[in-house]
C-alpha cells in the first residue's frame, strides 16, 4: 500500500492548457528534421514558453531541445513522454528567428538545428540572471529632422525618406571613395530608431564593428547599440545578445553570427561589402549573410540595404530583378571624390628609373609614392600574399617549385636577404625541410624565380628606396586599424588595410596578374573589390590623391577601377555568367566525397528535370606529410538549374541526405548549395 501511494504522489500530471509540446531536439540527422511532440507537466507550466530551451529524453537520450510551439492535441498515436526539465525560461528562440531559421535550412538543403547552432549562442545562466530587460531610450527628434550626407547620391535622400516613414526599401548602394560609410549608415540606423524600430547591421571584420559602433553610439549613445563579434568571448557575447534579444537597443552591429540577430520591431537590415568571403558561413549549412538577410527582409517585411564600395554580380540580379534599386553617386560628387586612378602593364616601366628598379616599382608608381611622400602623406602599398617570397618557380620554364620530399610549394622564409633569381636555401611551407640542391623536374634548371613577392620582402625593398621613411605593414596576425596622416609606407595585405587620418596621399596596387589569374570564378570581380576598398582610403584627385594599379589598363577589372564604375562591371559580369550558365544565373550545387558514395549518390538523388550534372571530376587536394592518414581520393560534382527551380534541387538533395541519414551510411558525402566558388 505504500509504495503504491508513493508512486501516485510522484506521478506527473499534463498542464492545465497547451499540453502538448513541439520540440526541436538538438539531433544533427537529416532524417530527424522535424518537430517531435512531449507533454508538458502541469509544474513546468509556466516556464515551458515558446522560444525556450529544454532537456527531452531522444532515443534513451538525454538531449537538448527548443520549444517551438505549444498545442492542445498531437497527431502522435503513442504514449507521449514528458519534458525531463525546462533548462530555463528565457525565450532565446523568436517566432521570427525560428520562421527565419527554417527558411535558411530549406534554402541551403540543411537541418533546423545546425542553422540554430549558427543562431543562437550557447547559455550562461548567470549572465542570464543579471541581465535586466530594460526598454530602449527613445530616440530624440522625428524621422525628417535626422541629419545626414546622402545628398551626394542619386535616390539617397530617397532612400532615408522611406526608412524613416516604415515604408519597405530595398537598395543596393555603391558608396563614395573616400566616403565616411560608418556615418552613413548611422544615419541610417538613427532614422529607422526614430520612428520606434530596429536596425541589424553586418560587416566583415571586427575592425568594421568597431568603426560602425563608434558613429552609432554618437549619434543613439552607448545604451542603444550593441556590437556582436566572435572575439568578445561566451559570457559577454550572451549578455550583450540577451540585450538585443530583450528590447533594450534599437541596432545591433556585428560580424556573420549577427545576421540572426534578434531584434524588436525590426525596420532595416544592412550588409557591408558583401563581396567579402568572410560572409560565407563555413559550417552547415553553409548560408551567405547576403542571401540570409535578403531571405530574413522578405519574411519580415523590413527594408534592405546592400552596400560596399564595389558591387557583386549577386547585387546586381538584385537590381536588375527589380528587386531592389541601386542608390549610386551622381557624377558630380564622384569626381569631387575619386582619385586619379592609373593602370601600368609589364615590367618595361623599370629602365627608365634606377631607384624604381630598386624597389621594383615601375616609374610612374615610384613617381607616385615619392610626391605623396614629400607632401608629408602616407603611401599605402597593397600586395597580395603575406610573408616574404611565398612562392616560387623555376627561373627557366616558370614551372612552380615543389619540395622533393612531400611535393610542397617551396618559399624563401622571411629575414634571408635573397633575390628571386639567386634565393638561397629556400624551404618547404608545408614540412619545413630545405631544398639546397634544386632542380627543376620539367627542364632541369637549379634556378629560381618569385612568383609572388610578399609583404615583408616589399617592406624590405620599398624601405632601401625610400631611405629615412617609416615602414609599416599590416596584414596576418598584425593587422593595423588606424595610422596617422604623417609620410610613411604602409605595406598590407588585401583586407587589413588602415584607415589613414585624412585619407593615403598614394596608393600602389601592386601585383594584379596574382590577383586576376587565380583559377576563380571570381577573379576578376574579387580583384576589383580588393583595389576599390584600398583606392576608397586614398584622398581625391583635387588633394593630390593617386592611385597606381599593376595591371593592363585595358583589362575590364582595371578599367572598372579607372573610371570608378562598378556597376558597369557587375553588369558585364552578370552577363558573362547568364551566357556561361554559372551562379548568380543559376542555381548550383556542389557534391564532393569519396568516387563509390558520391556515384551511389548521385544514382539516388531525384533531381528536376532541368537539372545538369557536371562531372564528377577529382578534387585536387594538396598531399601534405603531417596529415597522410586524413588524405582520401575525392571528387566533386556539380548540379545546375535555373533559379526558378531552386527550391526543387534544394528539396532533392534535402531527401537524399535524409535517405543517406536513415541508412546510417558510413561514408560522407557533402552537399553545398551555392558554393562561393564552384570552379
Amino acid at each position: 500500500m505504500a509504495r503504491a501511494a508513493t508512486a501516485r504522489k510522484g506521478e506527473r500530471r499534463p498542464a492545465p492548457s497547451l499540453p502538448i509540446a513541439r520540440i526541436y531536439v538538438d539531433v544533427g540527422l537529416p532524417h530527424l528534421d522535424r518537430t517531435f511532440d512531449y507533454r508538458v507537466a502541469d509544474t513546468q507550466h509556466d516556464d515551458a514558453v515558446v522560444g525556450c530551451r529544454v532537456r527531452v529524453r531522444f532515443a534513451g537520450q538525454l538531449v537538448d531541445g527548443y520549444l517551438v510551439e505549444r498545442a492542445d492535441t498531437t497527431d502522435h498515436t503513442g504514449r507521449l513522454a514528458y519534458l525531463e526539465r525546462v533548462v530555463s525560461p528565457e525565450p532565446v528562440l523568436t517566432p521570427e528567428i525560428a520562421t527565419l531559421a527554417r527558411a535558411v535550412a530549406d534554402k541551403y538543403a540543411g537541418t533546423m538545428v545546425d542553422v540554430l547552432r549558427l543562431a543562437i549562442p550557447p547559455r550562461h545562466a548567470k549572465v542570464e540572471a543579471e541581465a535586466v530587460s530594460d526598454a530602449p531610450d527613445v530616440v530624440s527628434g522625428t524621422p525628417d529632422t535626422v541629419s545626414h550626407g546622402w545628398g551626394g547620391y542619386q535616390h539617397g535622400d530617397a532612400l532615408l525618406t522611406a526608412l524613416g516613414k516604415g515604408t519597405r526599401a530595398r537598395a543596393v548602394w555603391q558608396a563614395l571613395p573616400g566616403e565616411d560609410w560608418p556615418a552613413r549608415l548611422a544615419e541610417a540606423a538613427t532614422t529607422v530608431a526614430a520612428s520606434g524600430r530596429g536596425t541589424v547591421i553586418v560587416v566583415p571584420d571586427y575592425r568594421d564593428v568597431a568603426r560602425l559602433h563608434h558613429a552609432c553610439a554618437e549619434r543613439l549613445g552607448e545604451r542603444q547599440v550593441v556590437a556582436l563579434s566572435a572575439d568578445l568571448g561566451p559570457a559577454e557575447r550572451y549578455r550583450r545578445w540577451l540585450r538585443a534579444r530583450r528590447g533594450a537597443a534599437r541596432v545591433v552591429v556585428g560580424t556573420r553570427a549577427a545576421m540572426f540577430a534578434p531584434m524588436t520591431d525590426l525596420g532595416l537590415l544592412v550588409v557591408w561589402d558583401d563581396g567579402d568571403d568572410l560572409h560565407a558561413e563555413p559550417r552547415a549549412p553553409y548560408p551567405h549573410v547576403r542571401d540570409v538577410l535578403v531571405q530574413r527582409a522578405h519574411l519580415s517585411g523590413a527594408s534592405l540595404v546592400v552596400a560596399g564600395f564595389a558591387r557583386t554580380a549577386e547585387a546586381q540580379l538584385l537590381v536588375e530583378s527589380r528587386w531592389a534599386h541601386p542608390v549610386v553617386p551622381d557624377r558630380t560628387s564622384l569626381r569631387s571624390n575619386a582619385p586619379r586612378v592609373t593602370g601600368f602593364g609589364e615590367d618595361f616601366d623599370l629602365a627608365r628609373d634606377e631607384a624604381a628598379r630598386a624597389a621594383r616599382l615601375p616609374a610612374v608608381a615610384f613617381e607616385a609614392a615619392r610626391a605623396a611622400l614629400k607632401a608629408d602623406a602616407p603611401v599605402l602599398v597593397q600586395v597580395p600574399r603575406r610573408g616574404y617570397v611565398p612562392s616560387l618557380a623555376c627561373g627557366s620554364c616558370r614551372t612552380p617549385a615543389r619540395c622533393r620530399r612531400c611535393a610542397g610549394p617551396l618559399a624563401v622564409p622571411a629575414g634571408q636577404q635573397a633575390h628571386e633569381e639567386t634565393a638561397r636555401a629556400p624551404a618547404c611551407r608545408w614540412c619545413g625541410v630545405p631544398e639546397s640542391r634544386f632542380r627543376c623536374p620539367a627542364c632541369g634548371s637549379a634556378q629560381l624565380r618569385a612568383q609572388v613577392i610578399g609583404a615583408r620582402r616589399t617592406a624590405e625593398e620599398l624601405g632601401r628606396a625610400f631611405p629615412g621613411v617609416a615602414v609599416r605593414t599590416s596584414g596576418g596576425k598584425e593587422v593595423l586599424a588606424h595610422v596617422d596622416g604623417s609620410a610613411a609606407l604602409v605595406i598590407a595585405t588585401p583586407g587589413a588595410e588602415p584607415v589613414a587620418a585624412g585619407g593615403y596621399g598614394a596608393a600602389l596596387l601592386l601585383d594584379g596578374w596574382a590577383l586576376l589569374g587565380r583559377q576563380d570564378l571570381r577573379a576578376g570581380e574579387e580583384t576589383l573589390r580588393r583595389w576599390m576598398t584600398a583606392a576608397a582610403l586614398v584622398r581625391p584627385a583635387e588633394r593630390g590623391g593617386r592611385v597606381v594599379v599593376g595591371a593592363d589598363a585595358g583589362l575590364v577589372p582595371a578599367q572598372a577601377l579607372i573610371r570608378w564604375d562598378p556597376a558597369w562591371h557587375a553588369e558585364r559580369e552578370l552577363a558573362e555568367r547568364r551566357e556561361l550558365g554559372f551562379p548568380p544565373a543559376v542555381r548550383m550545387a556542389s557534391l564532393e566525397g569519396e568516387p563509390e558514395p558520391l556515384a551511389a549518390a548521385l544514382d539516388e538523388v531525384v533531381l528536376p528535370e532541368s537539372a545538369e550534372v557536371l562531372g564528377p571530376v577529382p578534387v585536387m587536394t594538396p598531399q601534405r606529410p603531417d596529415r597522410q592518414s586524413e588524405q582520401r581520393e575525392l571528387e566533386r560534382a556539380l548540379l545546375r538549374v535555373p533559379n526558378v527551380d531552386g527550391k526543387a534541387l534544394a528539396a532533392a538533395l534535402a531527401a537524399l541526405q535524409a535517405s543517406r541519414g536513415a541508412r546510417k551510411e558510413p561514408d560522407t558525402v557533402r552537399v553545398r548549395l551555392d558554393p562561393l566558388s564552384p570552379i
